[in-house]
């Protein structure tokens, strides 16, 4: 698997940088322990979860990376809020200045919600090597710093990667470790570590996914639920019950389980949203039964093939009516 940024996979022309899905076996006994515990809390979390039974509001998003038109970062921006979306998820460390982006808010009014660690492919936070373990860090610690300067209330951090060289139970280890020393910096700057659900063969089942959230006993550490990458072994609604108040984000695309079955894995991607097996309607009613799409919205960030200008205002329009499709 190539250590590039799975943001990779979202620019204009789409590609694949997510780990290759592997088997769970490697972690089986601390992922058995880890669902055991994770029982109780998941019911805890539904529980404490706020149905919203008002009008349905979710905040609408892009990865820049998807934005092929406009020739810096304020047009870019100008582009997506003239499309209709509210917010922006951007990559850290990275080359742009953040002048350049803080301008671009200011001109345009489009939000940076989030950052995604640009390096957490690169330098696991679960590497047998702490040098690896410390640069991890580093570039943790740079996007939550970069994270408050923009204004964004969440990073996505994949905490680690599990191979034959790299077990489950230290990446389990050595992931929260990594994690606990950075959270005194989320608490001060006030940016929650969201950890997302990718193929890195690590955190495989909503249940475990809970517990590792729990482990940290934090507010400052949340879920950034991908609800195409999850359709390819689950079931998404599923998810987002079991995950609850645990939720911080969300990442909307498409898979196809047919074009996986007949043209390979990876071209389960190559489908438009709603043309693929994603449940819209149930995943829409779970979101408002955790209270995800109570209040002012929470943040649903399309991460797919994007384009030129009239291609964002169709992403725009198709999240639209997923975002008010109903069951029934």
């Amino acid at each position: 698997m190539s250590e590039l940024s799975r943001r990779s996979f979202v620019n204009v022309a789409a590609g694949a940088a997510i780990a290759a899905v592997g088997s769970a076996s490697a972690g089986s006994a601390l992922a058995g322990s880890a669902v055991i515990g994770a029982s109780a809390n998941a019911s805890a979390a539904s529980a404490r979860a706020k149905p919203n039974t008002g009008a349905r509001k979710l905040r609408k998003a892009v990865m820049i990376g998807m934005c092929g038109d406009g020739a810096n970062v304020t047009e870019k921006f100008k582009i997506l809020k003239d499309a209709g979306f509210d917010g922006v998820e951007m990559d850290s460390p990275t080359s742009i200045p953040m002048s350049d982006i803080t301008k671009a808010i200011e001109a345009t009014g489009l939000k940076v919600h989030g950052m995604v660690d640009s390096v957490h492919w690169k330098y696991h936070l679960n590497n047998p090597e702490e040098k690896v373990r410390q640069m991890g860090f580093d570039g943790l610690v740079q996007c939550l710093r970069d994270a408050h300067t923009c204004g964004s209330t969440s990073i996505l951090l994949v905490p680690a990667v599990v191979n034959e060289q790299m077990p489950y139970d230290k990446a389990w280890e050595w992931s929260v470790e990594q994690i606990k020393k950075a959270l005194p910096i989320a608490e001060e700057l006030k940016v929650q570590i969201a950890v997302e659900n990718v193929w890195n063969n690590f955190l495989l089942s909503p249940m475990e996914a809970a517990r590792y959230v729990d482990e940290f006993n934090s507010p400052w550490v949340k879920w950034h639920f991908d609800i195409g990458n999850v359709a390819n072994y689950g079931w998404a609604d599923q998810w987002i019950h079991i995950l609850g108040d645990r939720l911080a984000k969300l990442h909307i695309k498409e898979f196809s389980r047919k074009k996986r079955n007949d043209e390979g894995l990876w071209k389960g991607f190559a489908v438009d949203l709603m043309e693929g097996d994603n449940n819209w309607p149930a995943i829409m009613k779970a979101l408002d039964d955790v209270g995800y799409t109570g209040g002012e919205g929470g943040w649903a960030t399309i991460e797919m093939g994007g384009g030129d200008v009239k291609r964002m205002q169709q992403l725009s329009e198709m999240l639209d009516k997923i975002i008010a499709s109903q069951v029934g």
